[in-house]
C-alpha cells in the first residue's frame, strides 16, 4: 500500500464523531442527517457502523501474513481471496463500487521488524491504541473505482503486528463518507490484543 501523510482533523470534528458514534440501534435517533446505525462485534473489536453498510465475513484457507477478519460494504460482496495451487490470492469483495458506494477492510497482519513509529502518515488514536492515517486519492482503492482511500494502520500489544484498516470511498458524497469513517473509528474499542 502506497501511503501518505494528511493533516489531523480538528478537535471539534473529533468530539462530533465521538457523540455521533453513541448512536447504536436500527433505528435512527433523530429525523436530522444522522444514518440510522448498527454495531458490529466479533472476539477481537466493536463498532458502529450505517446500517446500509452490511458485515461480510468470508472464511479465508491457506497461509497468509495477515488474516481477513471483516469487510463492510454499501452493496452486494462476494468472497475475495481465492487459492490457486498451493497460493491464496485476495483482492476486494467488489469488482466496482456504485456512485456513492463504500467499502472497507479490517484485518490483522504481522511482519518481522514492523513498527507503527516506521509507519508513514499521520498520528491518531483509536480504540484508545496509537495509529497512523493516510488518505490517497485514489490509492488502492482505485483498482475497483473508488475516489479516496483511507488507510490507518493500527498499533497492537504484541511485537511486530498491527490492525489494518482500508475505507474505499467512491464519490458522490465523499465528505459525508469521511465522515461516517470517522465516526465509526471513534466508536471502535478493542477486545482482545
Amino acid at each position: 500500500m502506497k501511503l501518505r501523510s494528511v493533516p489531523l482533523r480538528s478537535a471539534a470534528l473529533a468530539a462530533l464523531a465521538l457523540a455521533a458514534a453513541g448512536c447504536n440501534s436500527d433505528t435512527p435517533k433523530s429525523a436530522g442527517n444522522r444514518a440510522a446505525a448498527s454495531e458490529f462485534k466479533n472476539s477481537f473489536l466493536t463498532f458502529n457502523h450505517p446500517a446500509a453498510w452490511k458485515p461480510f465475513v468470508f472464511p479465508v484457507t491457506g497461509t497468509l501474513h495477515f488474516k481477513p477478519m471483516l469487510y463492510l460494504s454499501s452493496q452486494p460482496a462476494h468472497p475475495p481471496c481465492r487459492t490457486q495451487a498451493s497460493a491464496t490470492i485476495c483482492a476486494w469483495p467488489v469488482d466496482r463500487l456504485r456512485p456513492g458506494g463504500t467499502v472497507i477492510l479490517w484485518e490483522n497482519r504481522g511482519a518481522p521488524g514492523w513498527s507503527l513509529s516506521a509507519a508513514p502518515g499521520a498520528s491518531v488514536r483509536v480504540g484508545g491504541r496509537a495509529a497512523k492515517r493516510v488518505v490517497s486519492r485514489p490509492g488502492d482503492c482505485g483498482a475497483i473505482g473508488a475516489d479516496e482511500t483511507i488507510d490507518v494502520a493500527i498499533g497492537r500489544p504484541l511485537a511486530n503486528n498491527y490492525t489494518a484498516f482500508t475505507a474505499c470511498l467512491k464519490g458522490p458524497g465523499l465528505a459525508t463518507g469521511e465522515r461516517r469513517v470517522d465516526t465509526l473509528l471513534a466508536s471502535t474499542r478493542f477486545l482482545a490484543p
